[in-house]
């Protein structure tokens, strides 16, 4: 009985003691793994009946690396691209959000529609670089921390505001680097090196190539007179 009586007791003390670190964890504040910007909303252009972006910076600033992935209350409207992505220690990536942007009904205003729509970041700390799926939120549920939920603001184009222009040059840098990640399977033209100097590389390639040919047609032909003067080089088959 007392042994029992024991067991029990230090299986209630541990299992008190687990919950207890449970309680004081949650009570901590949560360690982010990524630094967003804009850090806790995502500015849209005000124009009805069209489809608009906006763009958000994401870094990892932990030492690990770092899967991250969007949610949406609006998933009929809205996408972003990259939905989700893996980041080294230190890597930032700029994300495309797209959003439609329904007329207003009756007399809705701009800021009550905002406030329908959201959007959350969360990350999961990854073992090195692998390829991204979303599943990997759905394995490892409880090492998923929510970075930040934003919330949608909506910029009347007609009036120039230093958040309107951001978000043009942040687009900008947005498609730039879509367009750098591109570059290197399309540009095979020549490539200008210092100051207007211009490298045709296919040229290049053409003449080391031709000297190439020339080296083996002499070799070719040296090796065709030893065979004609030493009849034991002949290979027969």
């Amino acid at each position: 009985m007392e042994g029992s009586n024991a067991h029990k007791k230090s299986s209630s003390s541990s299992a008190s003691g687990i919950s207890f670190s449970s309680v004081i964890r949650s009570l901590l504040p949560t360690r982010r793994r990524l630094r967003l910007d804009p850090r806790s909303k995502l500015y849209f252009p005000y124009e009805p009946g069209k489809q608009v972006q906006s763009a958000i910076k994401i870094k990892n600033t932990s030492k690990s690396h770092v899967a991250f992935k969007f949610q949406t209350t609006a998933p009929k409207s809205c996408f972003m691209r990259p939905p989700g992505a893996i980041l080294t220690p230190g890597e930032s990536i700029i994300a495309t959000v797209f959003k439609f942007v329904e007329p207003p009904e009756n007399n809705e205003k701009p800021i009550d529609r905002k406030k329908k729509v959201k959007f959350k970041i969360m990350s999961l700390k990854v073992k090195g670089m692998m390829d991204y799926v979303p599943e990997l939120f759905d394995e490892q549920k409880d090492q998923v921390t929510v970075e930040q939920i934003l919330q949608v603001v909506f910029l009347d184009v007609a009036r120039p505001s230093p958040a309107l222009e951001k978000l043009k040059h942040r687009l900008a840098e947005a498609e730039a680097a879509v367009e750098t990640r591109k570059k290197p399977l399309e540009d095979t033209g020549p490539k200008i090196v210092g100051d207007g100097l211009v490298i045709d590389e296919w040229k290049e390639r053409r003449e080391r190539y031709l000297a190439r040919q020339q080296v083996d047609g002499q070799d070719s032909f040296k090796f065709g007179l030893m065979k004609s003067n030493n009849p034991e080089l002949s290979l027969n088959f």
